[in-house]
């Protein structure tokens, strides 16, 4: 009693585990910003690892906010496991072993501080153990949409009930709080029931109600009756959303050439290309994009990296290479395009992007990030997804909210050329564009008022 009573005088702090990957971390750090900036409470991240800070990491990490700190916990190893191990095992792992290293961790605050809450992410879900040992209230950060989550919750279930594949199941499946959905739809690690990221994703799916609480990166008026099922079961669900990074400050000197171009341009003329910060095709891709964009006749900037068949590690989550991507496009294609089309390798300041006035479409691989900062900015979609939970999100943006154009996938697998000049037309010239475009800057006023002092992800107290 005594303690308790030392650890209530003590000056509170909210400690935050991510999970190894930038994606994982960034949306996480905006929530931060939030209980600083509207909350007062300071906040610090505990960062598992395999290997020391990625530069992308430091940088991230050392220009936030007053208010913000980091530890980065001691490198565990991996060298026992097998070379092809996918990420949602890898970054499981990882927590895993860094368990101890955490509890330790969290005594040495505790002795400084009054742990409010330990959040954690959806692929660190055994560090609730270590919080319910600490006596520490755990939550879950969920960075995508309360429709995945309705999925999430359903998994056990549904692992129980189906003995085939799911995306082997013809009809689409009635899930509580979710959009009817094929199988062919799930997450990526969803598809493969054998393999050890589908048993990693349902260990976690299993442990989400462990969690005081779960906090969405959406908001009730975008996902009503995902968010009404949500809610009438535990644990409760609180949607803080939409939070997306619009106060980066970007050094000019890096995209100078692009600003440029893009000032140059008509209002909402220009047609941003980008697959988010892992998304990869193939050279044959690669080729019937580059023949669409300049068989559609609209100006675009194409952020282009080197296709995944061709470069000596393919793997999705690095979106770097020493090779020159430009060595992949097809023969005369800069040249061809020259004044309307803009072509820039690897990086771009996507919000920044997003932001300018000559933006006019988007053609985005549906991360939930990419969607929520295309929509704060009233840019309307087309929706190319290409892994993780991204199908489930284009059927949300192209079905649901309609606010993009998905584009066909042929049988062979491929994205067609004349596929994709048309709906570029579409989007940027016809009447379907117009629709979306509308439909996304209604969404874009009330996502605004959702985080306006009495909008309804300010009013879901924590």
């Amino acid at each position: 009693m005594e303690h308790q009573h030392e650890q209530e005088l003590l000056p509170p702090l909210v400690a935050m585990v991510s999970s190894p990957g930038m994606g994982h971390l960034i949306p996480m750090i905006e929530f931060a910003k939030r209980l600083t900036n509207h909350h007062n409470l300071p906040v610090i991240f505990i960062i598992p690892s395999d290997a020391p800070p990625s530069k992308a990491q430091t940088t991230v990490l050392s220009s936030l906010p007053h208010g913000i700190s980091h530890i980065f916990l001691p490198p565990v190893t991996l060298s026992d496991l097998p070379p092809n191990t996918k990420p949602e095992p890898l970054m499981t792992i990882t927590v895993l072993r860094s368990l101890p290293s955490l509890h330790q961790t969290l005594l040495s605050l505790m002795t400084s501080h009054r742990l409010s809450a330990l959040i954690v992410d959806l692929f660190s879900t055994d560090a609730i153990d270590t919080a319910t040992e600490l006596d520490i209230p755990s939550y879950m950060f969920f960075p995508t949409t309360a429709n995945n989550l309705s999925l999430v919750f359903y998994l056990p279930q549904l692992d129980q009930k189906c003995q085939s594949e799911f995306r082997d199941i013809h009809e689409p499946l009635n899930i509580p709080g979710c959009y009817a959905v094929h199988g062919k739809d799930f997450a990526t690690p969803l598809q493969d029931r054998t393999n050890e990221a589908y048993k990693c994703f349902l260990h976690h799916a299993k442990r989400y109600r462990l969690a005081k609480g779960i906090i969405v990166n959406s908001f009730f008026e975008l996902e009503p009756e995902a968010f009404i099922f949500l809610q009438k079961n535990d644990p409760v669900v609180y949607s803080v959303g939409p939070l997306v990074n619009q106060d980066t400050i970007v050094d000019e000197s890096e995209f100078k050439v692009g600003l440029k171009w893009l000032d140059e341009q008509p209002h909402e003329s220009v047609l941003f290309v980008c697959f988010g910060s892992g998304g990869t095709h193939t050279s044959a891709q690669t080729d019937e994009l580059a023949f669409g964009l300049e068989m559609s006749e609209q100006r675009f900037l194409w952020v282009l990296r080197c296709p995944n068949d061709k470069v000596e590690n393919d793997s999705t989550f690095i979106a770097d290479s020493n090779v020159d991507p430009f060595d992949f496009l097809p023969n005369g294609f800069v040249e061809r395009t020259k004044g309307r089309g803009l072509v820039v390798p690897y990086w771009a300041p996507q919000a920044q992007i997003l932001s300018h006035v000559s933006i006019g479409g988007f053609v985005c691989h549906c991360g939930w990030n990419s969607i929520l900062e295309s929509m704060v900015n009233g840019v309307p979609l087309i929706a190319w997804p290409l892994y993780a939970e991204q199908k489930m999100n284009a059927i949300l943006v192209s079905e649901e909210i309609k606010v993009g154009i998905r584009v066909n996938v042929g049988e062979d697998g491929l994205i067609e050329r004349e596929e994709i000049a048309s709906v570029v037309k579409r989007l940027m010239e016809g009447e379907d564009g117009k629709k979306v475009r509308n439909n996304m800057m209604d969404l874009k006023e009330v996502g605004a008022n959702a985080l306006k002092e009495n909008g309804s992800s300010t009013k879901a107290n924590i």
